[in-house]
């Protein structure tokens, strides 16, 4: 099954579109296409790549269901684990501009892989009193965020309001996250994916290595969080199996009617 849709753009630009319905709930497979289809794209020659998600959820996060199934079998938790980091550096390390399309709601992992990318459009909601938001929530749930996904989240909204989103689990709604910088762009729902090409097309016109030189650079910050010892998966899976983690994430599930 293909749960990442790629479509060629002018200018060498490919989108990848993830297509899980109905949230797109980063499971193993999606993680391990997505990671493939990045890396397929560069392998091409791609000089840009524009992420999308789904109208009204970019993404909605690990696959929690399919998770709290795999119970105390760490080697299967580890692999599922692995395989969404194995994706998010896939992001983080592309040597081409990654752009976020994020036509609707982006929590928890679904905001990491935005974080990884170089610029961020995200919807305004029709409905302001139902407005798209976005955010690592993990605290809501009983987790901690790794200190490398932590430093992705104040390298963009600075180390005290990163402090105080982190600790809280805060979601922000899509105006909220524009004015804190959280994303860089906002657009009607149905202009997202054209204005992060137009982002792209902008930056394709600088000189080109200068400007990829330039980004390597400014990015190795990103690069370096994201490596084994700022995850420290091991520590991250002893909390996640702990009794009360996983009661924690049961009565989040129930709640929201899984």
């Amino acid at each position: 099954m293909t749960l990442v849709e790629r479509r060629e753009h002018p200018n060498g630009v490919v989108g990848l579109a993830l297509a899980r319905a109905p949230v797109n709930a980063l499971n193993p497979d999606l993680c391990t296409q997505l990671a493939k289809a990045i890396r397929d794209a560069i392998a091409g020659g791609t000089s840009g790549i524009v992420l999308s998600g789904g109208p009204k959820v970019f993404s909605a996060g690990l696959d929690v269901p399919h998770l709290l199934g795999l119970g105390d079998d760490r080697v299967a938790v580890r692999d599922a684990w692995e395989g969404f980091f194995d994706a998010v550096r896939a992001i983080g390390e592309s040597p081409a501009p990654v752009v976020a399309a994020i036509a609707g709601h982006a929590p928890a992992g679904g905001c990491v892989l935005a974080l990884c990318c170089d610029y961020r459009v995200m919807a305004r909601s029709d409905d302001a009193t139902r407005p798209f938001r976005i955010g690592l929530n993990e605290t809501q749930v009983g987790l901690v965020a790794p200190e490398g996904i932590q430093h992705l989240l104040r390298r963009v909204v600075g180390a005290y309001r990163a402090e105080r989103m982190l600790i809280a689990g805060e979601m922000v709604d899509s105006a909220r996250a524009f004015e804190i910088g959280l994303v860089d762009e906002l657009a009607a729902i149905d202009a997202v994916g054209t204005r992060a090409l137009a982002w792209l097309d902008a930056l394709l016109a600088l000189p080109r290595q200068p400007m990829l030189r330039t980004r390597a650079i400014a990015r190795a910050d990103l690069i370096a969080a994201l490596q084994p010892e700022r995850i420290q998966l091991e520590h991250f899976l002893d909390a996640w199996l702990e009794p009360d983690t996983q009661a924690g994430l049961r009565a989040m599930l129930a709640r929201i009617g899984k």
